[in-house]
């Protein structure tokens, strides 16, 4: 059975703020229509690296993007060519490090801000290339998206939270804020996402520590919140997703052949 995905990517949220940060997405978890589990990012915990880690399941080692100054296309297959490969409408609401990586490089702002072509691997997008670009903004923007194009598989990756975090550190009130003010904006769309029939995919590419930065072996770098909602996932509180395993989970709920590898616990 084929199901539509957002996935949402809360860039730089760190799995101890998420525990106690995210209200409304924990009080799915209560009412047991929800799970959330704790995953280990992968190395080097940096934004591009992990960006293509999670949308292609390899390794930044092998993929070839091992920092954030490596701009260029993947040479990977992501949840979006499968995607669009098999005839689905894909979209993002994202940084634009992520058009970059698998739409055109380098990103023209003027050309590739706002997207709408079929033959690209992400069709429809909204990319904002400011990492204080207000999240509320960057809500609206994927909302927009999934009205006007309904798209089988969307992304959702918001900044404020690690804009936050670099700034303040992550023992911050700005940065535990930024996290309790994105459940907020989350608060406005989960369910109507979930009344779409809309599976929902909650993380985060890498966590935040005191230095105000992000790049090496701490629990606070590497450990990261996947929050699940949706009547495909079995909320098996002894699965054991890994961050890799992300883009062929994706793959399994859109019901598009893929090669990569799968939670199979996280499904129902």
């Amino acid at each position: 059975m084929s199901h539509n995905v957002i996935l949402v990517v809360l860039d730089g949220l760190s799995y101890q703020v998420a525990q106690h940060a995210l209200g409304h997405l924990q009080a799915y978890c209560q009412a047991g229509r929800a799970a959330l589990y704790k995953l280990d990012c992968e190395l080097p915990a940096l934004s591009r690296p992990l960006y293509e880690a999670i949308l292609t399941g390899v390794t930044p080692i092998d993929s070839g993007i091992v920092n954030n100054d490596v701009s260029r296309l993947s040479t990977q297959r992501s949840m979006f060519h499968y995607a669009r490969d098999a005839g689905l409408i894909t979209a993002a609401a994202a940084y634009h490090w992520v058009s970059e990586l698998y739409n055109r490089s380098p990103f023209q702002a003027a050309r590739d801000r706002h997207t709408s072509d079929t033959e690209l691997p992400i069709q429809y997008g909204h990319f904002y290339y400011a990492d204080h670009y207000p999240d509320s903004h960057l809500f609206a923007d994927a909302e927009s998206l999934r009205q006007h194009h309904a798209p089988n598989l969307l992304l959702v990756h918001p900044m404020n939270i690690d804009d936050a975090g670099h700034k303040h550190g992550l023992d911050s009130a700005q940065y535990r804020n930024s996290a309790r003010m994105a459940d907020v904006h989350l608060a406005e769309y989960i369910q109507p996402w979930l009344d779409a029939g809309y599976q929902i995919l909650v993380t985060a590419d890498h966590g935040m520590n005191n230095d105000r930065s992000h790049n090496g072996l701490l629990p606070e770098e590497r450990e990261v919140p996947l929050l699940v909602l949706g009547s495909a996932f079995s909320l098996d509180p002894n699965a054991q997703p890994k961050q890799l395993e992300l883009c062929g989970t994706v793959c399994e709920l859109l019901g598009v052949a893929h090669d990569k590898p799968v939670c199979r616990e996280l499904l129902s």
